[in-house]
C-alpha cells in the first residue's frame, strides 16, 4: 500500500513533468494538499514528508485540525463553499481562501480578519462550467468583484479559482483552463495585480499547469479515497 510520502513524491513528479512539457518552473507551481475528512494524523505525515500548504473544505473540522497542528509550520488554505456564519472562523484561521463569489461574504470576511494578522489571501471562484449546483459567479461578473474587494483592506486579492466539471475530453478540460486564465489577464489589464490561478486537481492537474495554474489542488493522489 502506498503512503502519503510515496503518494506526494508522485505527485511532485506530475508536476514537474507538466511543467517541463510547457516550458514552466516547477517551483511556480504551488502543491495545496486537501485534507479534508482526512485526520490529523494523516497531515502530520504529509508534514514530514516536506508538505506545508493544506486546504480544507469544512471551516469546523479545520479548526479543530488547526489548533490540533499550531506547533507545525503550516499554511492553510479554505477551499470549499463559503457560509455566513463560518466567516469570523475562516477568516481567524485560514491565510488563503479560494472561494469567495460574493461580496457580502468579502465584507464579512474583511471585518472578522484578526488586526493582528496580515491580510487575508483570496481567490475569487468562478463557475466556468456553467453546473448550476456549483459555487462560483458567472464569467463576466468578476470585475465588479475584483473592485469591491479591492476596497477592503483586511483583505488582498490574489487571483481566480475554479472546478471545472469533471470531463474526459482533454480539449474541454483546457478550454475551461485557458478561460479562467484569460479572465485574470483582463482583470489584470484593469489594474488589478493578480498573481494565483488556482485550478487543477488529482485527475486534471496537467491540463491546468499548462494553461497556466500557479496552484494546483490534490486530495486523492495524496491521501487515498474518502469514505463519504
Amino acid at each position: 500500500m502506498a503512503t502519503i510520502a510515496s503518494n506526494l513524491q508522485a505527485v511532485r513528479a506530475r508536476i514537474e513533468r507538466a511543467a517541463q512539457a510547457v516550458g514552466r518552473q516547477s517551483g511556480d507551481i504551488a502543491l495545496v494538499a486537501v485534507s479534508k475528512t482526512f485526520p490529523a494524523e494523516y497531515i502530520a505525515q504529509a508534514h514530514a514528508a516536506g508538505q506545508r500548504v493544506f486546504g480544507e473544505n469544512y471551516a469546523r473540522e479545520a479548526v479543530e485540525k488547526i489548533t490540533k497542528l499550531e506547533h507545525m509550520p503550516l499554511e492553510w488554505h479554505f477551499i470549499g463553499p463559503l457560509q455566513s456564519n463560518k466567516t469570523s472562523a475562516i477568516a481567524t484561521h485560514f491565510q488563503w481562501v479560494h472561494s469567495v463569489a460574493r461580496e457580502k461574504i468579502a465584507q464579512r470576511l474583511d471585518a472578522a480578519r484578526p488586526e493582528g494578522l496580515p491580510p487575508l489571501n483570496v481567490c475569487i471562484q468562478v463557475n466556468v462550467s456553467g453546473e448550476a449546483a456549483k459555487s462560483g459567479i458567472e464569467p463576466g461578473e468578476e470585475l465588479k468583484l475584483a473592485d469591491a474587494i479591492a476596497r477592503l483592506p483586511r483583505l488582498k486579492l490574489r487571483g481566480l479559482m475554479a472546478i471545472p466539471e469533471p470531463t474526459s475530453d482533454a480539449a474541454l478540460q483546457r478550454r475551461r483552463f485557458a478561460q479562467l486564465r484569460e479572465l485574470k489577464e483582463r482583470l489584470a489589464a484593469r489594474g488589478h495585480a493578480l498573481d494565483a490561478l488556482s485550478m487543477g486537481m488529482s485527475d486534471d492537474l496537467e491540463a491546468a499547469i499548462a494553461e497556466g495554474a500557479t496552484m494546483v489542488r490534490v486530495g486523492t493522489a495524496i491521501f487515498g479515497r474518502r469514505g463519504s
